[in-house]
C-alpha cells in the first residue's frame, strides 16, 4: 500500500509529463484535484514524534497579531529576531519542548506584536513528516510571515520556500479568488461567468467537480480564473490567505548597483541585521500589512490614555468591534459614542455601534 507522500510524488511526477491541451485538460483538471486532496490529508494527519500536523506546537500566544519568521539555517533570522526584539521588547525567549523558539514581543507604535522563529521548515514539510508538518501549521496561524533570505544566495531559496508554503495552502501576498460556489441538492453543475475564462475550460472544472464527487452546484466566477483556484475555493476551510515580506539580509556585503535591483523586487525590504541597517523600513511595512488601527481610550472628563491603544486588527474597526475588544457588555449598555480623530467630520462627533474608526481616534463610550 502506498503512502500518501508516495502518492502525491506521482502525481506531481505525472503531471511533469503531461503536456497541457485540449485532449488532456480533464485529466490534468482531476489530477489537481486529486493532488489537493491528498495535501489535506498529509497536513490533518497524525504524525509520529508528538503532536498532531494539523495543530501545531502549543505555542502560547500574547500580543495582537503573530509576525513568524521562515528561512533557511545561517541566513541571519536569529540576529534579525533579537535585534528587533532586543530593541524594542522585553526579550524572552521561551523554550518548547517541540523544537520552536519565541524569541519575544515586539512593542512597536502601542501594540504588542509576537515574533515567533520557525526553524526547519524546507526539512521533511513536503514528505510529512512531523516537525515540518508542525512548522507549517503555525505559520499558518501567522498575521504575516517574514520570509528571511541571504543576498548572497541563489534566488532559488525564496522559490524553495514559496513552493513549501504554497504546497500546503498558504496563499503568499494574494485576496481569495472571487467565485462564488454554492452547493445544491439537484440541477447539475450550473456555471456562470462576469469576465471571460481564459485559464480554465468546461473539461477542468467538471474533472475537478467529479473528483470531489460534486453532482450539483451553482458556480460563478467573477474573475479569470486557472484550475487551482477553483480548488482553492473547493478547499476554503483548509487556505489561509497570509501577508508575505522578504527580508533580503547581509546587504552590507554588497555594491550599491546590487541593491538598486534588490530594491526592484516586490513586497522586499534589504537589510543588515548584523548592522541594524534598514529594520525601521521593514518594521514600517510590517505595520502597514498587518492592518492594525490603535483606538485610544478617553474616559468621560479624563485625558485619552495613549499609552496603552486599544489595537483592533482584520478589517473589525467598527464602534461595536471596540466596544467588544473592552468588554462583552458594553454593547448592551451602548446609548452612543463620541469620536475625535480622522473618522469623523466633526471634532468631536457623536456616531452609533456601526461607524467605521480609523488609526488613532479617540473615543469616548457614552452608557445609557
Amino acid at each position: 500500500m502506498s503512502t500518501t507522500v508516495e502518492k502525491i510524488k506521482a502525481i506531481e511526477d505525472e503531471m511533469a509529463r503531461t503536456q497541457k491541451n485540449k485532449a488532456t485538460s480533464f485529466h490534468l483538471g482531476q489530477l489537481k484535484a486529486k493532488l489537493a486532496r491528498l495535501k489535506r490529508e498529509l497536513l490533518s494527519a497524525p504524525s509520529g514524534g508528538g503532536g498532531g500536523g494539523g495543530v501545531g506546537f502549543d505555542v502560547a500566544r500574547t500580543g495582537v497579531a503573530s509576525v513568524g519568521f521562515i528561512g533557511f539555517p545561517s541566513v541571519g533570522k536569529s540576529t534579525l529576531l533579537s535585534k528587533l526584539t532586543g530593541t524594542h521588547s522585553e526579550a524572552a525567549a521561551y523554550e518548547f519542548t517541540t523544537l520552536t523558539t519565541v524569541p519575544g514581543v515586539i512593542q512597536y507604535r502601542g501594540a504588542k506584536i509576537q515574533m515567533l522563529d520557525l526553524p526547519g521548515i524546507i526539512e521533511g514539510a513536503k514528505d510529512g513528516k512531523g516537525r515540518g508538518k508542525q512548522v507549517i501549521a503555525v505559520a499558518r496561524t501567522c498575521s504575516l510571515i517574514f520570509i528571511v533570505l541571504d543576498v548572497n544566495k541563489p534566488l532559488q531559496h525564496k522559490q524553495v520556500i514559496e513552493r513549501e508554503l504554497e504546497g500546503f495552502g498558504i496563499r503568499i501576498n494574494k485576496e481569495p479568488p472571487n467565485i462564488v460556489f454554492k452547493k445544491k441538492e439537484k440541477g447539475g453543475i450550473n456555471i456562470t461567468n462576469t469576465v471571460p475564462l481564459t485559464k480554465l475550460d468546461n473539461d477542468e472544472i467538471r474533472a475537478v467537480m467529479s473528483e470531489y464527487k460534486i453532482t450539483s452546484a451553482d458556480i460563478a466566477f467573477r474573475c479569470d480564473a486557472s484550475v487551482d483556484d477553483l480548488i482553492d475555493v473547493l478547499e476554503a476551510h483548509n487556505r489561509r490567505y497570509v501577508p508575505v515580506i522578504y527580508a533580503l539580509n547581509k546587504i552590507d556585503s554588497i555594491s550599491i548597483e546590487e541593491l538598486d535591483i534588490l530594491y526592484r523586487i516586490p513586497n522586499a525590504v534589504p537589510i543588515s541585521s548584523e548592522h541594524s541597517w534598514n529594520l525601521d523600513e521593514l518594521l514600517e511595512i510590517m505595520w502597514d500589512r498587518l492592518n492594525l488601527v490603535r483606538i485610544y481610550t478617553k474616559p468621560k472628563g479624563q485625558q485619552p490614555d495613549y499609552e496603552q491603544p486599544v489595537v483592533l486588527r482584520d478589517g473589525k474597526n467598527t464602534v461595536e468591534d471596540f466596544c467588544n475588544q473592552i468588554h462583552k457588555s458594553l454593547v448592551d449598555q451602548f446609548k452612543n459614542a463620541v469620536v475625535w480623530g480622522s473618522s469623523v467630520k466633526h471634532q468631536p462627533q457623536h456616531v452609533g455601534l456601526a461607524h467605521v474608526l480609523k488609526d488613532e481616534d479617540v473615543v469616548t463610550i457614552l452608557k445609557k
